[in-house]
């Protein structure tokens, strides 16, 4: 009898992670997968571009809900997605990450009595004040099957009591490793950036740097006396992040280039001398390059990444980022990708989807 997998994906990360579990449920007997985008990211170089670049077969439903608060975002896609729950009543709800979107999905599903699959299942960054942490926690506790990427994870859940649980704890490995072996064959350079010399590649898009005025000044002046006096930056600007450095009236003197899709970011990475980021993804796919990483938060869910020494925490600090780029830049990282899985866990994914 075959399984109806209801995807549920509405940020650019996990239009990544989709592609290869989708391409995984495409070639697993007894599967049958429905994709519903929530439309959480409506920048066209951030959204359809992957399903162009990625083969992601096109959604089959689109509620296009975006720009609002965080509750009216989340309470709208709830209230949508039940309605198409209704309509497909999936066997799986199957949901990636920690985003306003999977936690609707979630929520929407066990509400119904639906079976919820949970990708990247117990992360904890242990700050409440991301909105992402409080997803990420309510979704685990809400899913059937916790599909973890690292050990780091499973003994989150374990501290959290998930062993006295019902609930099904996998560690599968993590997708984005699947996705950047699978896809580095394909990276193209963006316009803009030469590979004839070694760059510092940022992102910055996080609310705890690009609203805290403070921090983003920080960040800023960092990010310039970097380039002035480093290597040069490079540095695909998240809208979020222009509009806050316009409305802080903040100038930055780098290579500044618009949003790329994931192609151009593994170029990027295959090209730079160092990663700079605040984002959760970035730093794990600079360990996928043997790239060094700083990240610009205080807390990391990817702990093992800084055990390893593959990655340092250093907030919002001019110093000690500038100290860490100049004893990192250029040098790489002993990656070992059995850290992550070995770059199987799309299909680990779909054989328990297919059995459970």
């Amino acid at each position: 009898m075959t399984k109806k997998i209801l995807t549920i994906i509405g940020a650019r990360p996990q239009f990544v992670k989709a592609g290869v579990v989708s391409k995984a449920i495409q070639e697993t007997d007894g599967l049958n997968e429905v994709i519903l985008h929530t439309g959480q990211h409506y920048d066209p170089n951030m959204s359809d571009v992957f399903f162009d670049q990625m083969g992601i077969p096109k959604p089959d439903y689109q509620l296009n809900i975006n720009d609002c608060s965080h509750g009216e975002m989340t309470g709208r896609m709830l209230i949508e997605i039940e309605k198409i729950l209704l309509q497909e009543k999936p066997d799986w709800v199957l949901v990636y990450g920690d985003t306003n979107s999977t936690l609707a999905g979630s929520l929407a599903a066990a509400k119904l009595h639906i079976p919820v699959a949970h990708v990247e299942a117990g992360l904890r960054s242990f700050n409440m004040k991301m909105p992402e942490e409080i997803n990420r926690i309510c979704t685990d506790q809400i899913s059937d099957i916790l599909f973890c990427p690292t050990d780091t994870a499973i003994e989150n859940l374990q501290a959290e009591g998930f062993d006295r649980k019902a609930t099904r704890i996998e560690n599968v490995g993590d997708v984005m490793h699947d996705a950047a072996l699978l896809f580095k064959q394909f990276a193209a350079g963006p316009d803009g950036v030469s590979s004839e010399q070694p760059f510092v590649l940022v992102t910055c898009h996080r609310p705890e740097n690009t609203d805290n005025i403070d921090r983003l000044t920080s960040v800023v002046e960092t990010l310039n006396e970097v380039h002035a006096t480093i290597a040069p930056v490079v540095f695909p600007l998240h809208p979020r992040t222009k509009a806050a450095i316009e409305r802080a009236g903040l100038k930055l003197n780098v290579n500044v280039i618009d949003p790329v899709g994931y192609f151009e970011m593994l170029w990027l990475l295959d090209h730079c001398g160092l990663v700079m980021t605040d984002s959760g993804g970035l730093q794990k796919e600079a360990f996928f390059f043997s790239k060094q990483c700083i990240t610009m938060r205080d807390q990391t869910e990817w702990v093992e990444l800084v055990e390893c020494g593959a990655n340092v925490i250093t907030a919002a600090d001019k110093d000690k980022i500038i100290a860490e780029v100049k004893a990192r830049f250029g040098k790489t990282v002993d990656a070992d990708h059995n850290l992550y899985g070995g770059g199987e866990a799309s299909k680990r994914i779909a054989k328990i989807l297919a059995e459970g």
